[in-house]
């Protein structure tokens, strides 16, 4: 059983007691960010406490148990087995406090603040300290208890304390003699926290363990749970049961909760991160008076929460154009849209909007999306774009309208009409965005210019009709159109990508490489529209594959409408942000036109006509992408710093990436790390695309789509070259989760044998031998006996040859089929 009760730091430490830090714990790590966050709240519940002297500010949770050295005399000694890190910081807060109090106001605050709440006097010197940090602090901690000469060193503990000393002398105020009193009360009995205490025989480590790698009870759901229910004293149990629990029980996951959370807080302010969340509720409802503005601010995220549940659950929605569109909208996987998605319903919620006008502000994300896909440029800032659109409508117009006229300002890449033409047959549509998506634009066309009979579209994937990989019978057909100069491989390459030559069919691998006239009879007799048109055609090449993308084109621009009057506005560009970068460019530094376009979002040339025709500081380290510095300039830019060569180039050393000149002047580019996992592909894609040719990317998608095929999923990393797992069981799978292979964007296809040393069937020996055997016989995979239990790679180069392609593929079936296997060979299920 666990008991949990709100507290002070007063009540913590007051008494003879010792919260030792068990060895397992972590070092302590609180940097400037969270000490200067602390700081922040403190200082600000002191001026609250003038004027209300019973504010409060919560800070969390401290779980304790029992330690198991306690005994009938001696102090009762407690294990922190969370929250250690915030209990540390709060003592050397007390320590910084004391000094700062003995030394300018009177040196019995010393001994005060000691006894009561650092140190239990007359104790034996195993006891004596109140809280007692892992080995590796104990020094430096000791050192800040002590006041001795190696108090506040280079260490975190001693970072820590001469932060709070330099924020305590900033804040002295020598005509204010109790401004420094008023904090040391708001630290002690202002600052509310919950003591989570377990009983004895708990296995704290166990306990550790579960918090820190489930998140039990230390999401940020948990911490806002406990948050608002500590500000309900007399009403929480009534909220809990009619408000909180159908809330919970509705959105099902912890997961969810936190994601409704940050909706809220994101319609408000779009560069909020979902990492965040907690701080940014506390901060929001820190300023919310009295249990009624509390009961009040639960009920109105319980109605929230019925929204999110229909976002999530699309079936649910009653009105059949809003319910296509949410379910199109989810099937999209970008849940960067969702803040704008619980707007549109809150709206029709409040009586403000009508369903219709919803459904059509849907429709038009839905068309952005789409328009964007189709003519490449499907995540080029797409996640900055959705964020904001919430906060930057006029609340005050027809919702559609508004959403319509924000996508179609600025440089969004809202397609108009002439750009789907232009484009639809050259973009090469399968390598762009996310295969799921891909697939979704050709199911939704089937679905609306298609048969009326009923047709499963859910299980087909996308078929080349002009195979990706060429025969000599697909050469002999398409060269009788060649043009003088022109190579069937040109051609080939050319269009075997596009729209026009893509369609959707449930028997991919039974296509395959087929001649037209076999695949031409398989299509006929698929219920698709789509395919029986192709069906139609006597013979495949360019002329068809241009007039079937001129056709799909006129049916996007038929059934996602475009930006306002066929063409989107030009830009506002934000020359002011250029200037205020290049004059924050460092001597001894240069950038090019094309980073500078990159950070404001424009073309290059842009910046080119720009910087050639009006001033702005420090034009003159702005060079070409290759560096190249104009003859006038190579002395000036010389006796900066730059070092320029004797070809006239400056050092790529010295290079000021688009990044680095957003952090220059504070410009948040896109929001750091996903919001939510499901960003992470969009991620995958785009560096995919950036870092390879387009010879590796059509290799390692096809890679992809073959394994979707399988059945298999995938995950994805968050690292800064953000990696794709080919999983063929997830970690819901009660024998765990399973996967062969890690790809890296950067370049390589990662065998992680030493994953599998502990996944069933892999877990045996013969089976991870025989999945590196299949490996080895792709040309250019020589993986090495010794490598069995390691994490080896192969260059993506590898799979640019079609036999080692078909190797990888051959062998990801197999390790599928094993790994979803109820029975295993040589033992097991």
């Amino acid at each position: 059983m666990v008991t949990a009760n709100e507290t002070t730091l007063q009540h913590l430490l007051e008494g003879s007691k010792q919260y030792r830090v068990p060895l397992y714990q972590r070092t302590y790590s609180w940097e400037k960010k969270q000490l200067s966050q602390l700081w922040n709240d403190i200082v600000g519940l002191a001026e609250d406490r003038v004027t209300q002297q019973s504010a409060t500010h919560f800070i969390g949770s401290v779980v304790l148990a029992p330690s198991p050295g306690n005994g009938p005399t001696g102090v009762p000694q407690f294990l922190v087995v969370d929250g250690q890190q915030r209990l540390t910081t709060l003592t050397l807060l007390l320590c910084a406090i004391r000094d700062h109090r003995a030394t300018h106001e009177d040196p019995i605050h010393r001994g005060r603040m000691n006894d009561l709440y650092l140190t239990n006097p007359y104790k034996p010197e195993a006891q004596r300290l109140k809280v007692l940090p892992t080995q590796t602090d104990r020094e430096a901690y000791q050192a800040c208890i002590d006041s001795t000469p190696h108090a506040g060193g280079r260490d975190g503990i001693g970072t820590a304390y001469r932060f709070f000393a330099a924020k305590l002398v900033e804040l002295d105020d020598p005509d204010d003699p109790f401004d420094i009193e008023r904090l040391e009360d708001a630290v002690i009995s202002g600052l509310a926290l919950v003591s989570i205490t377990t009983n004895h025989g708990d296995n704290a480590h166990r306990i550790f363990e579960s918090l820190n790698n489930t998140g039990a009870a230390l999401t940020q759901a948990d911490l806002l749970r406990n948050y608002l229910f500590m500000r309900l004293q007399t009403r929480g149990e009534q909220v809990y049961q009619s408000l909180w629990l159908p809330l919970q029980d509705q959105l099902g996951t912890p997961k969810n909760l936190e994601l409704l959370f940050w909706l809220d807080l994101v319609q408000r302010d779009a560069r909020i991160k979902q990492a965040d969340t907690y701080a940014g509720q506390q901060a929001r409802l820190d300023r919310l008076n009295g249990e009624e503005a509390i009961e009040a601010e639960v009920a109105r995220l319980c109605g929230l929460g019925a929204l999110l549940h229909t976002i999530l659950n699309p079936e649910t929605e009653s009105h059949a154009s809003v319910r296509t569109r949410l379910q199109r909208l989810k099937e999209w996987g970008t849940t960067t849209v969702y803040p704008l998605l619980l707007h549109l319903l809150d709206r029709r919620r409040q009586g403000i909007a009508t369903s219709d006008e919803i459904a059509s502000a849907m429709l038009y994300v839905e068309s952005f999306f789409v328009r964007r896909q189709v003519t490449g440029r499907a995540t080029a800032g797409v996640n900055r774009i959705l964020l904001q659109v919430v906060t930057e409508i006029d609340r005050t117009r027809p919702v559609d309208q508004e959403v319509h006229a924000y996508l179609s300002t600025g440089r969004k890449h809202y397609a108009d009409d002439d750009q789907i033409r232009t484009l639809v047959g050259t973009v090469r549509y399968y390598e762009h965005g996310r295969a799921a998506q891909r697939t979704s634009i050709l199911r939704w066309l089937e679905a609306e210019h298609g048969s009326k009979e009923p047709v499963d579209l859910t299980s087909l994937t996308i078929e080349h009709v002009m195979p990706q990989s060429s025969t000599d019978e697909w050469e002999r057909a398409v060269s009788s159109d060649l043009q003088p100069g022109e190579t069937y491989e040109q051609v080939h390459e050319e269009l075997k990508h596009t729209l026009g030559n893509l369609t959707l069919t449930g028997y991919n691998s039974e296509l395959s490489n087929s001649a037209f006239d076999v695949k031409r009879a398989q299509l006929a007799k698929s219920g698709l529209v789509m395919n029986q048109d192709i069906a139609a055609r006597t013979e495949w090449g360019r002329p068809q594959i241009l007039a079937r993308a001129n056709a799909l084109a006129e049916r996007i621009i038929a059934t996602w409408p475009g930006p306002p009057n066929g063409r989107s506005p030009v830009p506002n560009v934000a020359w002011n942000l250029m200037n205020s970068a290049l004059a924050a460019l460092p001597a001894g530094s240069w950038t090019t036109f094309s980073e500078i376009a990159a950070m404001i979002d424009i073309d290059s040339s842009a910046v080119v006509d720009r910087l050639t025709t009006t001033a702005a500081p420090n034009a003159h380290r702005v060079l070409p992408a290759g560096g190249v510095v104009p003859p006038g300039s190579v002395d000036l830019l010389r006796s900066e710093g730059v070092e320029v060569d004797e070809h006239g180039r400056a050092s790529l050393d010295q290079r000021t990436s688009f990044e680095e000149l957003a952090q220059l002047i504070g410009l948040d580019l896109e929001p750091e790390g996903d919001p939510s996992e499901e960003l992470l592909p969009d991620r995958f894609f785009l560096q995919l695309n950036e870092k390879q040719d387009d010879d590796t990317v059509t290799a390692v998608l096809e890679i992809l789509d073959r394994w979707d095929e399988l059945g298999g999923t995938f995950g994805y990393g968050d690292g800064r070259d953000t990696s794709c797992f080919l999983f063929s069981r997830e970690k819901d799978d009660e024998r765990g989760n399973i996967w062969p292979l890690t790809l890296y964007p950067s370049g390589r296809v990662e065998v992680v044998f030493q994953h599998l040393l502990v996944r069933p069937p892999f877990d045996q020996t013969e089976l991870r031998e025989e999945l590196r055997g299949r490996l080895n016989k792709a040309p250019g995979v020589d993986i090495a006996a010794d490598k069995i239990d390691k994490r080896p790679s192969f260059p993506f180069r590898v799979l640019l040859d079609p036999v080692a392609r078909t190797v990888v593929l051959d062998t990801l079936k197999w390790f599928h089929e094993q790994a979803r296997s109820t029975v295993f060979v040589g033992g097991g299920r």
